[in-house]
């Protein structure tokens, strides 16, 4: 008996036919709560909307409102093997294939002709200043850097840049900062690369394109990849004339400037770069 109670009350609960409530409330009450939640989470929904309406009015489209500038730009060479490390014996073409292919790739965009059409010839050994106060978004103009500015490391004089006589070219590039002038005096960032380790003879000589490793202050600043669409930026190609063979080498590469601090032990990309050269023989 007690059992047949304790359904009916559940039953109920659940629905009771003779005061028309379902879980306890009649519809009327259930339409109200409804409607409660939908206004109050309209509400919400709406308050979410302008403000994200009105934190996108602060945006620019090219440049971050807030950025957290890098003190020290970070770099990266070309080819960058595995793991950073070049590693090919020069009288077997498949080991060193690669590294051609993937320099002629890099480089395509560095075309003499494409950089004519793209890009506009500027003056040199001076910041390449544009004016942002009129247009918000006005495409800005970018500076030619030709292939050819990388002299036997540009792949056309010498299509395997020097990797099939054991004279390997390793282009390094300085990763893009927005608005940063990396110099001042008119004296232009330069990059120098040294062993990391005691046997510094066994690096061998250096030849550097552009001549003294430089970047250019006509390729600065930088204003953005969607104001700027077409910047091509500045590259410096090291060919290692004398290496050592079959000899491990740990080069660094790094970047000198008057106005930009050293790099950091936490980062071994900010302000340079390291990686593992090895050019072995047979013969």
């Amino acid at each position: 008996m007690a059992k047949d109670d304790k359904k009916n009350e559940w039953q109920d609960f659940i629905w009771n036919p003779r005061t028309r409530e379902f879980c306890g409330r009649t519809g009327s009450s259930w339409g109200l709560i409804f409607l409660f939640y939908v206004a109050f989470y309209t509400f919400l929904a709406g308050m979410f909307s302008l403000t994200m309406y009105v934190m996108l009015l602060t945006l620019d489209d090219n440049v971050p409102t807030y950025q957290d500038r890098l003190t020290t730009p970070g770099m990266m060479i070309r080819p960058e093997g595995e793991d950073l490390e070049i590693l090919y014996t020069k009288e077997n073409t498949e080991s060193w294939d690669m590294h051609v292919q993937a320099l002629n790739r890099f480089l395509s965009s560095y075309n003499d002709s494409v950089q004519v059409q793209m890009n506009q010839e500027c003056v040199p050994d001076r910041y390449f200043l544009q004016d942002t106060a009129g247009m918000k978004n006005k495409p800005k103009r970018s500076c030619q850097f030709k292939r050819s500015t990388l002299g036997d490391c540009s792949g056309l004089a010498d299509r395997y840049y020097g990797y099939n006589e054991g004279k390997p070219c390793v282009i390094i590039k300085m990763n893009r900062v927005i608005g940063m002038l990396p110099g001042k005096n008119n004296q232009a960032p330069s990059v120098t690369c040294v062993s990391k380790t005691e046997d510094t003879h066994k690096m061998g000589e250096l030849e550097y394109f552009p001549p003294n490793g430089t970047f250019n202050l006509m390729y600065y600043p930088y204003y953005g990849k969607k104001a700027q669409a077409n910047y091509s930026q500045p590259l410096v190609a090291v060919k290692f004339l004398n290496i050592t063979l079959n000899t491990d080498i740990n080069v660094e590469c790094k970047l000198m400037a008057n106005n930009i601090l050293a790099g950091s032990d936490r980062d071994k990309f900010a302000g340079r770069v390291s990686f593992k050269l090895r050019v072995d023989s047979i013969n």
